[in-house]
């Protein structure tokens, strides 16, 4: 069994694993390629499981960023019949590809 985490990022938590590719929504990062998750709630290795109460001390994962990029259109469109009321309005989600290079435990 490949060891893997629970990873927090801002309100979603991913279970990921080594050299995994998870997509995640934007969030500020401070530069370079790569990115730091230190919000670990869980890390499960070989037959040892560590939870975090509620992140585990001294646990990250480092990610590299694959790429930024928007997904498609989602339209929310509102109308009311017999009022002359129509509302249309549009959204694209702007996301980050991420690969996980490593799983550390403190």
């Amino acid at each position: 069994m490949l060891p893997y985490a629970v990873v927090q990022v801002g309100t979603h938590q991913y279970r990921v694993q080594e050299n995994t590719v998870f997509e995640v929504e934007r969030f500020e990062r401070t530069g370079g390629k790569e990115v730091k998750l230190d919000q670990v709630l869980l890390v499960q290795n070989d037959t040892r499981a560590t939870v975090g109460q509620p992140f585990v001390q001294g646990a990250r994962v480092v990610c590299e960023v694959v790429e930024e990029f928007r997904l498609p259109k989602v339209i929310s469109f509102k109308i009311k019949r017999r009022k002359n009321y129509r509302k249309k309005k549009g959204h694209r989600q702007q996301v980050v590809r991420l690969r996980v290079k490593s799983i550390e435990t403190g």
